[in-house]
């Protein structure tokens, strides 16, 4: 049987220009200080090759009865430790277009990023639509019960979570 080129958004890409990190880093931030301001301390929204990374940080809670000798650190060296700790939301791959990037979300369960497909059948699309659809639940589970729709940024189509990456409540 002949070999035949096949299309996977999960692999391959371009490496972003800068022109291009630049508006959509500021495209994602922009839109995170405006709906969810006070839901993160900060955003690390980074590119490596045709790849872009974001990731939330919180302020950790300390739990009750909290023990430096259970935990060997002291209360302070703890929340320093988790505030230094990001949140991998999810890996946006580019294509060459800032309206076509392919994502993955990051899960804790495989400590992997596994590719994400949507309810209408698209595997690529706008990418800080994307973002927000991954970052909503991850960064904020108490938003993990409800059925989160994408936000529309640039007019294009928003999509939503394919029912079989929502968990149920």
């Amino acid at each position: 049987m002949p070999r035949t080129w096949r299309y996977d958004p999960h692999s391959g890409g371009v490496k972003i220009p800068m022109a291009v990190r630049e508006r959509t880093k500021n495209r994602i931030l922009a839109h995170a200080s405006k709906h969810y301001a006070g839901k993160y301390t900060r955003l690390d929204v980074h590119f490596r090759g045709q790849l872009c990374y974001i990731d939330a940080y919180t302020e950790p809670s300390v739990p009750s009865g909290f023990d430096p000798n259970v935990f060997g650190e002291s209360r302070e060296e703890y929340l320093q430790r988790l505030r230094e700790t990001p949140t991998h939301l999810c890996r946006l791959r580019y294509f060459g277009d800032e309206q076509r990037w392919s994502m993955a979300f990051y899960t804790y369960s495989n400590e992997k990023y596994e590719p994400c497909v949507f309810n209408n059948e698209r595997r690529s699309g706008f990418s800080s639509s994307m973002a927000w659809l991954m970052m909503m639940p991850a960064a904020f589970p108490a938003l993990a019960k409800f059925k989160i729709s994408v936000v529309e940024l640039s007019g294009s189509q928003g999509m939503q979570v394919a029912p079989a990456l929502r968990t149920p409540k």
